[in-house]
């Protein structure tokens, strides 16, 4: 990383950057005879009190004192993808919103609050993208009325790591006193290779609405009441992926459900060019013998099928199997999202 200007290290920021990506090396606290450096890079989002604000691309927030550091300079957004479909911000947060929505939708200013009985993170936190309308305290506490009324936990969802992201906002959150609960990457790939995927995807039955069966491997809730399937149907084209239990025969899961649990099942939105892969499970039985794979490549072809190009799915940060899989696929990361709720 390059700071010298004519030999020597310069802080070339200032408080007016504020909002803008900057990289910052700083004196390193601890003893030692000789110099010791770190490095960071992100978004400035605060410059108080001496105290210097940043947030990386992971939603870590890093302070540091000013009088620590020894060079500074705004620095470009990152670069663009080499591989892989090109995708804003924007576009990314309107596909993945529409393919898990709500039962119960409220706008406050251009944000949305939105709920669905408890039933997910992604279906009860708030939105907020554009302006709410209101001073940031304010709609704090909007919003955590609105989910009080309900006997939901507030949330709000924000998003890090690219460009036109949420950086600033998870500042204010942190310091009205929020914090982050959980974090995952938004993951995007090219739809073809997936498709094309050395799978045997005989045994994927897809569906247009999720079977007992299928929902009986999905274990993300006690009773699927009506708001999970509101929820696990909305989307613009939904597909649902089964593949049966070895037990239960070629037809399990096509009834009531009776027999044991699916042993893979998976799901996808297509919207536009767009397709967006969610709810693969696989039986613990029955892993590593490729039905993850297979259902993902039945799913992209249906997909294909409908003029999508473009795939995309999100992972929780500590789940290194799902990675894993998803790095082989060719899915890289786009930006990460994060869940905060009032400490």
């Amino acid at each position: 990383m390059e700071f010298t200007m004519g030999g020597r290290l310069e802080v070339r920021i200032t408080p007016a950057d504020v909002g803008k990506r900057v990289s910052v090396r700083r004196r390193s606290t601890g003893g030692g005879s000789g110099a010791e450096f770190t490095d960071t890079v992100g978004v400035l989002t605060s410059w108080n009190d001496g105290v210097v604000a940043i947030t990386r691309k992971s939603g870590e927030s890093v302070r540091i004192l000013e009088s620590s550091l020894v060079a500074g300079k705004v620095v470009p957004a990152a670069p663009a993808r080499r591989r892989g479909p090109a995708a804003s911000f924007a576009e990314l947060a309107a596909v993945t919103a529409r393919a898990w929505q709500p039962v119960e939708s409220e706008p406050l200013g251009a944000w949305r609050l939105r709920a669905a009985g408890g039933f997910t993170r992604r279906a009860n936190s708030v939105l907020p993208l554009g302006d709410p309308g209101l001073p940031l305290g304010e709609a704090f506490e909007r919003i955590e009325q609105w989910y009080g009324e309900r006997g939901l936990p507030p949330y709000i969802q924000t998003a890090t790591g690219a460009e036109g992201t949420q950086e600033t906002l998870c500042a204010e959150l942190e310091r009205h006193g929020w914090r982050r609960e959980v974090s995952a990457e938004v993951r995007i790939a090219a739809l073809a290779p997936v498709g094309d995927l050395d799978a045997d995807v005989s045994a994927v039955r897809l569906t247009r609405e999720p079977d007992a069966a299928w929902l009986s491997r999905y274990q993300r809730f006690s009773i699927p009441g009506p708001h999970v399937l509101r929820v696990l149907g909305s989307g613009p084209s939904v597909w649902f992926a089964t593949v049966a239990g070895e037990a239960s025969g070629a037809g399990a899961g096509a009834g009531s459900g009776g027999g044991e649990p699916p042993a893979a099942i998976g799901r996808c939105v297509v919207d536009g060019r767009w397709a967006g892969f969610m709810a693969v499970e696989v039986a613990p039985e029955h892993r590593r013998r490729g039905l993850a794979t297979a259902v993902m490549a039945a799913l992209a072809r249906r997909a294909l099928d409908e003029g999508a190009s473009a795939a995309w799915l999100q992972v929780e940060e500590d789940n290194e199997g799902a990675r894993a899989l998803y790095d082989g696929m060719g899915f890289a990361p786009h930006h990460r999202y994060h869940h905060f709720r009032p400490a």
